[in-house]
C-alpha cells in the first residue's frame, strides 16, 4: 500500500457500487487521501469498464473505457464473488476494517449476502454507510431502478432544458453529462464525511439513504422556489435565466458569446459599450424586474447590437468595460484554455498498461493538504492478493479461492 495523504488519510472506503455516483463519489475520497477499495465482479468488473469507445490504450491487451477512467482514479480494485459465501464473508472482513462503504444495489439487495447496514454495524458499530438508490429505500417508487436520463425527465429539470416551444428545434433536452448521477455522487461525500464526523466524536455511525431523485429534486435551487413561491411552472428557456435579463447567449457576426449580466450597472457598462447609453435609462430597462418582464422586447434589441461585431471583438470591449461575458468553448477549445491550462486542469498518471493515462483534476485546491495523484484507475482485480492479504489472506488461500472463481 501507498503511503498516505490528503486531509482524508487514514480514512478507508469499501466501494461496492458501480457505473457513477457511487464510484464518483469514491473517487473523490481518493483524491482527497482516503484508502478506497473497489470491490468488483471477476471477469466482467465495473459495468463501465466496457462502455466504449473510445478505449484507453487504443490497442492492445487490458484496454479500459474512457468512461471507466473518468471516476475510478485513486482506487484499489479487488475483484470478488460476494455472491458466493465465501466471497461474502471476504467483503464484510474489509467492511470490518472499513470506515465508510459506498453501494448502490437495489434497496435490501445486499441483505442476503449479510453486506446490510444492519449486519455490517453488527460488526462495526461505528460503520458509515451510504445507499444510493434511484428513488431512495422507502415510498411506492422505492423498488423501481433509477438511471440519470430517466431521473433528469422526472426530476424536472428535462422540462427546464432546452430550446422553447415554438422555436426551431424546440423541445426538452438531456443535460450533456449525468448531472443527477454526478451531484448524488458529490452529495455522498459530503453526507459520508459528516457521518464520519459524527462517528468520530460519539463512536455511532449511521446509515445514509440517498436517491438520485431525491438530489435532482434538492438542486433545482431557484427554479424550485420559483414554483413554490410564484406558483407558476417554469418553462424552458434556453439559454436564458428565468430571474435575470439579459443573461445568455447571443449570435455575434461570426459565432456565438454567452452575456452574463447580474445587475443594473453592468447593464449600464454594456449599453455604454455598445455605443447606445441611453437604452439603459429607458424605465422598461432600467432594473432587472423590469427587464425580466421585458425580455421579449430587450432580447431582440440586444440581438441585433450583438451582430455588428465579431465575438473576439465583443469580448474585448465587454471584458474592458467589466461586462461578464464569455464564449462558447467546444472541449478542444476548453482544454487549450490558457486559464485551464495554468490550473493544472489535465495531469496524466502511470497505468498498469504502461501508458500514461489523462485524467482531469480534482478542482479543490487544499493549501495544506494538496491532492496527491498517485494511482491511475485499476484494472480489474489488480489489487485483489493485496487487500486480501491486508486481512490475513494468505497465498495459498487465495489461489484456492482463484481456482473456485471466488477471488481473480
Amino acid at each position: 500500500m501507498m503511503a498516505a495523504h490528503g486531509p482524508l488519510a487514514g480514512v478507508r472506503v469499501l466501494d461496492l457500487s458501480r457505473v457513477l455516483a457511487g464510484p464518483w463519489a469514491g473517487q473523490c475520497l481518493a483524491d482527497f487521501g482516503a484508502d478506497v477499495i473497489k470491490i468488483e465482479k471477476p471477469v466482467s468488473g465495473d459495468d463501465t469498464r466496457a462502455w466504449g469507445p473510445p478505449w484507453f490504450p487504443q490497442a492492445g491487451a487490458g484496454q479500459e473505457s474512457a468512461y471507466f477512467l473518468s471516476s475510478n482514479r485513486g482506487k484499489r480494485s479487488a475483484a470478488i464473488d460476494f455472491t458466493q459465501t465465501e466471497g461474502a464473508a471476504l467483503v464484510r472482513a474489509l467492511a470490518a476494517k472499513s470506515d465508510i462503504v459506498l453501494e448502490n444495489f437495489k434497496v435490501g439487495g445486499l441483505a442476503k449476502y449479510g453486506l446490510d447496514y444492519a449486519q455490517l454495524a453488527a460488526l462495526k458499530p461505528d460503520l458509515v454507510m451510504c445507499s444510493i438508490t434511484g428513488f431512495g429505500q422507502t415510498g411506492p417508487f422505492a423498488d423501481q431502478p433509477g438511471y440519470d436520463a430517466m431521473i433528469q425527465a422526472q426530476g424536472g429539470i428535462m422540462s427546464l432544458t432546452g430550446v422553447p416551444d415554438g422555436e426551431p428545434g424546440a423541445g426538452p433536452q438531456k443535460i450533456g453529462v449525468a448531472v443527477a448521477d454526478l451531484m448524488t455522487g458529490m452529495y455522498a461525500v459530503s453526507g459520508v464525511l459528516a457521518a464520519l464526523l459524527h462517528a468520530r466524536s460519539t463512536g455511532v455511525g449511521q446509515h445514509i439513504d440517498l436517491a438520485l431523485l431525491d438530489t435532482q429534486v434538492a438542486w433545482l435551487a431557484n427554479q424550485a422556489m420559483n414554483y413554490l413561491i410564484g406558483g407558476e411552472v417554469p418553462t424552458r428557456l434556453g439559454t436564458a435565466h428565468p430571474n435575470i435579463v439579459p443573461y445568455q447567449s447571443f449570435r455575434t457576426a461570426d459565432g456565438y458569446l454567452i452575456l452574463a449580466i447580474g445587475n443594473d450597472r453592468q447593464f449600464q457598462s454594456f449599453c455604454a459599450a455598445a455605443g447606445q447609453a441611453d437604452l439603459a435609462n429607458e424605465p422598461r430597462f432600467a432594473s432587472n424586474a423590469a427587464r425580466v418582464a421585458a425580455r421579449a422586447e430587450l432580447v431582440p434589441i440586444v440581438q441585433a447590437l450583438l451582430m455588428q461585431k465579431t465575438t473576439d471583438a465583443w469580448l474585448g470591449m465587454l471584458a474592458a468595460a467589466n461586462v461578464p461575458c464569455g464564449p462558447i468553448n467546444d472541449l478542444a477549445r476548453v482544454f487549450a484554455h490558457p486559464q485551464v491550462q495554468a490550473r493544472g486542469a489535465v495531469l496524466h498518471l502511470p497505468h498498469a498498461s504502461g501508458a500514461q493515462v489523462p485524467q482531469v483534476a480534482n478542482p479543490v485546491r487544499f493549501s495544506q493538504t494538496p491532492v496527491q495523484y498517485e494511482r491511475a484507475p485499476p484494472q480489474l482485480g489488480q489489487h485483489t492478493r493485496e487487500v486480501l492479504a491486508e486481512i490475513g489472506v494468505l497465498e495459498p488461500q487465495y489461489l484456492a479461492l482463484s481456482a473456485q472463481g471466488i477471488v481473480a
